[in-house]
């Protein structure tokens, strides 16, 4: 990350941490979280090649000023629930490196056991409620954690990330009816990244993507989510807003993925065009785009971003290392965590276990 743009002047740079009423210190540890999502998630692309990570895996990479920027203004006790790309949000609301990485490896040190894989992360001791791999599935559930939130006269909010797609889902419409209706404490986010998995966001609505809460009476917002220090500002008034009584609010993140839809899917040549990809690539980095901001503000320099990038560099290593060490999980771990209720008139177990009149 060789620092090549000419440098404008501190003055100038200084007025864009004002606008926003970010310190040079808090932009520089949004610099340091983003560049611990990039390697991260370029060691998970490693494993994945290597066969390390079976099954899907949605990569965050291109998309990291979306997950730091909305997540840092939340409280330990604010809720995010979230959609199947969200290795970098369950980072960003203080899920361990090691656990998310053992869990893309489906092993038992994972932060759900090894059993939910790359789309189902859950830590609820930060209160990140997953990773949901149905498309639109997150939306009620973050509901009801708002309607929870209201019930028991809590304080804190519940922030709701969905891709385009899941705009044009039921549960969408239904959910957004009730948290208007109720006023529920949540914020509802598309990372529009303008796909839905290979469709073009513009071939399947009519409707911008802002108006989608409109029917609602729901307030909408746009943020340029590749500018971190924009996004930061406006999640930090929108989380205050909503907190003190505001009632739900929806926001459309304007992002772009510089990978695949998944690892399995090509970067460009299909439904995007290589230029379109190049071109978003080398000019709308959220972190490039913030680390010339501190450069020209003179609060940063080369040999600072590399130290920074080491750090990174080395926690993705060890997130790696711990995964490798974390034994798969026992067979033990098919009976936990599973429910059901008994049968009145004895057990059908298929491992034998119990009596059964079926026997």
């Amino acid at each position: 990350m060789a620092h090549t743009k000419p440098r404008k002047k501190a003055g100038e740079a200084a007025d864009v941490f004002g606008r926003y009423g970010v310190s040079p210190e808090l932009a520089l540890e949004l610099l340091r979280e983003m560049l611990l999502y990039r390697r991260f998630e370029e060691k998970a692309e490693e494993a994945y090649a290597i066969g390390k990570i079976g099954g899907f895996c949605h990569l965050h990479i291109g998309q990291e000023g979306a997950a730091a920027g909305s997540i840092k203004p939340l409280r330990e006790d604010d809720y995010v629930v979230t959609a199947y790309r969200e290795h970098t949000q369950a980072l960003a609301k203080g899920v361990k490196p090691g656990p998310v990485m053992a869990e893309l490896y489906g092993r038992a040190g994972g932060s759900s056991g090894g059993k939910g894989g790359s789309m189902h992360i859950f830590d609820r001791g930060v209160r990140f409620m997953g990773g949901h791999g149905i498309v639109g599935g997150q939306v009620p559930l973050a509901t009801g954690i708002a309607w929870k939130i209201k019930y028991r006269e809590e304080d804190g909010v519940v922030v709701c990330f969905m891709g385009d797609a899941a705009v044009n889902q039921g549960a969408f419409h239904e959910a957004l009816n009730m948290a208007a209706i109720w006023e529920l404490p949540a914020i509802y986010v598309v990372e529009n990244n303008q796909y839905g998995m290979g469709t073009a966001f513009r071939r399947v609505s009519l409707v911008d993507m802002v108006e989608k809460a409109s029917p609602y009476g729901i307030p909408a917002s746009v943020v340029n989510g590749q500018d971190v220090l924009a996004t930061y500002a406006h999640f930090r008034d929108l989380a205050e807003a909503v907190r003190g009584g505001g009632g739900p609010r929806f926001v459309d993140v304007q992002t772009y993925r510089f990978r695949g839809h998944s690892m399995s899917d090509p970067v460009s040549g299909t439904y995007r065009p290589k230029d379109e990809v190049d071109r978003m690539t080398h000019q709308q980095d959220p972190i490039v785009l913030l680390r010339d901001r501190l450069f020209e503000g003179g609060h940063l320099d080369q040999a600072g971003l590399e130290a920074i990038d080491a750090e990174a560099r080395e926690a993705a290593q060890e997130a790696a290392d711990f995964a490798d060490r974390s034994p798969p999980p026992g067979p033990e771990a098919l009976y936990s965590n599973v429910w059901a209720e008994l049968n009145p008139h004895g057990r059908l177990n298929f491992d034998g276990r119990g009596e059964s009149p079926w026997r």
